[in-house]
């Protein structure tokens, strides 16, 4: 958040913020991958650009990434072209999230 002299500068500045938060298309991605290498794959997944968070998990899927990009075809060709190719990932599972609602 800014802070600025003017009385109204931090509301203005929160209101455009999130007014170019709402135009990113973001969405959460679920990953299968060989077992035992998670943690490389997370930490390969964290150099992508978009890619806001990956985490290891537990359950039916073993890598959780969220990523964000400011259009459709960039966050589906970061995706197709750089984390389905990584080594070791054997599915996802693609969960584009709704913000217009």
């Amino acid at each position: 958040m800014i802070n600025v002299s003017h009385p109204f500068g931090q509301i203005q500045s929160v209101f455009i913020l999130d007014l170019l938060t709402f135009y990113m298309h973001s969405a959460f991605v679920l990953m299968n991958a060989d077992l035992g290498k998670e943690l490389q794959i997370v930490n390969e997944i964290k150099k992508i650009p978009h890619v806001k968070e990956a985490y290891p998990v537990y359950g039916v899927y073993d890598v959780l990434m969220v990523i964000e990009s400011d259009s459709m075809e960039s966050l589906r060709e970061t995706i197709t072209n750089h984390v389905r190719k990584l080594d070791g990932i054997k599915s996802t599972l693609t969960m584009i999230i709704v913000k217009d609602q």
